[in-house]
């Protein structure tokens, strides 16, 4: 835990096709994490679209970060339009180094494999991206938040919002973790047990794969690209 006088700088890359609530869910978070500054930061001031067209705008650009506390990873569509984006993997390298957390939602955790920071890491992600971690050195872990050290990795979307209370906790202990939470009534019952790769029906399962199928294909060939230049050996 990070003493309470200890001011926090904490901040979110924001990027084109982001899937808005690796972001959003994770700030209603970080957001309110006490004695922190909250920023969002992209690689311009303009304004992008989530991947379903939410406009979001960010706060300052790469360049005007300060050096972070807390970096905060999210993924989407566009994660993969920056795999190779040297200014945006080596911003990432560079904050992680001097940040005290690293969290990362969905494949924003394949962002940060990008920028070499899985190596031999436990990590999660996306169920149709689960799969791709070994490329980049991480040791697999099928569960909704897992922590390794400084790094804290959220799987799907909405995991986002238990990995950011898992951080607020590592930060400022668990009660200020806990009022976070009750303030955004956050206690969730889902209609169906639907959620997961091994609960979801086989039929609704096959749907969603072939969905992201395209995409699945595109970040396979990446991963192989970087894993080579790395150095790294799928498994």
């Amino acid at each position: 835990m990070i003493p309470h006088d200890v001011h926090l700088q904490i901040g979110s890359l924001l990027f084109e096709a982001v899937d808005q609530i690796d972001l959003t869910g994770p700030f209603e978070v970080l957001s309110r994490i006490p004695n922190s500054t909250y920023r969002v930061y992209a690689k311009t001031m303009a304004p992008v679209r989530d991947i379903k067209g939410l406009r979001l705008t960010p706060d300052a650009t790469l360049a005007e970060a300060p050096p972070l506390d807390v970096l905060h990873v999210p993924g989407g569509f566009g994660q993969e339009a920056l795999m190779e984006d040297a200014e945006v993997v080596d911003w990432i390298r560079r904050q992680a180094a001097g940040a005290c957390s690293i969290f990362s939602v969905c494949t924003g955790a394949l962002l940060c494999g990008a920028a070499g920071l899985l190596r031999g890491r436990r990590a999660t992600t996306h169920w149709a991206s689960f799969h791709l971690l070994p490329f980049f050195g991480a040791i697999p872990v099928n569960e909704r938040v897992v922590v390794d050290g400084s790094h804290i990795f959220a799987a799907g979307v909405t995991a986002g919002i238990d990995g950011a209370l898992r951080l607020a906790a590592e930060l400022r202990g668990e009660d200020a973790a806990r009022a976070i939470q009750l303030y955004m009534a956050y206690a969730p019952e889902p209609p169906f047990d639907s959620g997961t790769p091994e609960t979801a029906p086989p039929a609704i399962l096959q749907q969603a794969r072939q969905a992201v199928q395209a995409i699945t294909a595109q970040r396979e060939d990446t991963a192989r690209r970087i894993a080579a230049r790395l150095g790294l050996v799928e498994g």
